[in-house]
């Protein structure tokens, strides 16, 4: 294949996300990652074979779906000898499966990949508490009944008591502190309060309720059908009726008594998957495709992982910077809401001279963006934020807003948990 120096973000759609409510939710990532696939492919210029790739980004993978990515790409019906591969970057994933399908399209080994993200949060598996694993471990290697016996008597109520999953995840292991804990750290660095963390919450989910009543995500989002013959066709976490009084009533978690991080201003538990479209310029004009939007940059950036939040910041500022930009040169901006007191530190840092000299290497501050022009229909306080998938959807969904809204030039960005962070920038096609 020649080398293309242009990539395309030519087609993409998500399933709703569905807000986890304490039990296994009626999709697997597969299921979800099938649910979204068929109706994007079904309306394709094209035939599948013309696809080189499927990258998936996924992170709490269950048991019965190994390498999703190959799971989904057969139930798609995208044949045997299609290579399929599994990302993990924590929340990154699914941003990352687009960034990898940019650089191999850009280096001319691929001309079309299907790359998404795929999670089920309410399928996060049960784990077994350490004693408990070495107790059952005891258990199958003793050799006599009387070795067995006696193990059974040291038997204890919470081996019984496992462990969720998730709860370990959104801990980090270097730190040993939560995701909501670094966002506490963040607030407190910037002066974000609770106010300030709620109002933002409450504007989250009124811009979601008006972009589902203006019909702003149609065909963005395709419906999802159940095994019962449940039609899932919205984000069913969003709360139109969000308001300041509401939101002062959930106590801090993280920081208690006095935290800003509560339930009501932090992202949603979901489940959801989303896909994009990957091509080069010659397989659009081939297949005569018409692109959302251009992926001219990306960056990925590593910090302090008890200040993972400023991930955006760190990944973001180098491509401005390549690029030439400033704050008022990006029209859009799509800054997944992991928490809301996380997203309104980012806007801090950039506008913080201090911050922008010491960290960023301004000589000033590079702006404070425009709340017009951040996360404009919401973002996951209001719709959910599951792991592999939230990567994927800001993208997407930076390219259908940047359409409707007749931008040229947005960025989509967030922060991973471990101390990470991505960014990635579209234009407008010419």
């Amino acid at each position: 294949m020649t080398q293309s120096s242009r990539v395309f973000l030519v087609d993409g759609a998500r399933t709703p996300f569905l807000k986890a409510r304490g039990a296994p939710g009626p999709f697997t990532p597969v299921d979800l990652a099938v649910q979204c696939g068929r109706p994007l492919l079904a309306r394709q210029p094209l035939a599948r074979e013309a696809l080189d790739l499927v990258i998936l980004g996924c992170v709490n993978v269950i048991a019965d779906e190994m390498n999703p990515a190959r799971v989904a790409a057969l139930r798609l019906g995208l044949g045997e000898r299609m290579v399929a591969f599994t990302m993990q970057i924590n929340c990154g994933s699914g941003m990352q499966s687009i960034d990898t399908a940019y650089r191999y399209i850009r280096s001319g080994s691929h001309d079309m990949i299907l790359a998404g993200g795929a999670e089920a949060l309410s399928h996060t598996p049960l784990i077994l508490r350490q004693s408990a694993a070495e107790w059952l471990g005891n258990l199958s290697t003793a050799r006599s009944p009387v070795e067995k016996l006696k193990l059974l008597g040291g038997i204890r109520p919470d081996f019984f008591k496992p462990v969720v999953g998730l709860e370990r995840g959104l801990t980090d292991p270097i730190t040993d502190l939560s995701m909501g804990q670094t966002a506490e750290i963040l607030a407190h660095r910037f002066g974000i309060d609770r106010q300030m963390a709620d109002e933002y919450a409450m504007q989250s989910h009124h811009r979601l309720a008006a972009a589902q009543v203006n019909g702003d995500l149609l065909g963005e989002v395709v419906p999802a059908f159940g095994p019962d013959g449940t039609v899932h066709d919205h984000d069913d976490g969003v709360r139109p009726d969000s308001d300041m009084a509401g939101l002062a009533k959930p106590k801090p978690v993280f920081e208690k008594p006095y935290g800003k991080v509560t339930a009501g201003n932090s992202s949603q538990i979901t489940d959801g998957a989303s896909w994009v479209i990957v091509a080069s310029e010659k397989a659009v004009n081939v297949h005569g495709l018409e692109p959302l939007a251009e992926i001219t940059d990306s960056e990925w950036a590593g910090l302090d992982p008890s200040i993972m939040g400023l991930g955006p910041v760190l990944a973001s500022t180098p491509i401005a910077q390549r690029q030439g930009l400033g704050c008022d040169d990006v029209d859009l901006w799509e800054l997944n809401e992991a928490f809301a007191a996380q997203v309104l530190s980012c806007v801090e840092a950039w506008a913080d001279e201090d911050f922008c000299r010491e960290v960023l290497g301004y000589d000033a501050a590079f702006g404070r963006i425009d709340r017009n022009r951040l996360n404009v229909d919401g973002g996951a306080i209001s719709l959910g934020h599951p792991v592999g998938t939230s990567g994927n959807r800001i993208v997407l969904h930076l390219a259908n807003a940047m359409k409707t809204r007749g931008a040229k030039r947005g960025i989509a960005t967030e922060c991973i948990g471990g101390g990470l962070g991505g960014a990635m920038m579209l234009e407008a096609v010419q």
